[in-house]
């Protein structure tokens, strides 16, 4: 007996999407080689550039567990590029502070994210640049912008970005 799977009414947005993220998330681990961090790294430095945050609220925005922060923030830490100081805030908390050196890098990783990103928009027909970005977004902020509890584990293939 022959059986054949059944047709799909409906694009497979499960593939379509986690493919591009991989895919975009290599190109841009890629790009970032040229200044010698992670994407991860430079989320965690443009983050903690932006204001003074605690190492946990870091990693909340950057959607990183507390054992990646901790790697992340050593690694950035020992090549001179952030470390750890007193809250001037709340002087039982520490926040991460970006070095002269962190600002560069962060200044080269935002040309670097910013050349990649272009890239892919510039792949789309200029009247679908938007229409993507805008849906996107809309999905990002809207049903898709919470997690669902479910039984099972789901892994997380990508950090996401706020």
């Amino acid at each position: 007996m022959t059986t054949s799977a059944p047709s799909r009414t409906v694009p497979d947005m499960s593939y379509l999407l986690t493919h591009t993220a991989h895919v975009l998330t290599t190109r841009m681990s890629a790009a970032f080689e040229e200044i010698g961090i992670t994407p991860r790294a430079y989320c965690v430095l443009f983050h903690a550039l932006e204001e003074e945050r605690t190492q946990i609220q870091l990693a909340e925005i950057s959607d990183l567990d507390k054992t990646t922060m901790v790697v992340t923030v050593d690694e950035l830490e020992k090549a001179g590029l952030a470390e750890r100081r007193p809250s001037s805030r709340d002087r039982r908390a520490r926040v991460i502070s970006v070095t002269e050196a962190g600002e560069r890098i962060v200044a080269e990783g935002t040309r670097i994210a910013d050349g990649v990103h272009r890239e892919v928009l510039e792949a789309l027909p200029e009247g679908e640049r938007d229409v993507l970005v805008g849906a996107l977004t809309r999905l990002a902020e809207g049903l898709l912008s919470t997690p669902v509890e479910c039984d099972r584990p789901v892994r997380r293939t990508r950090q996401a970005r706020k």
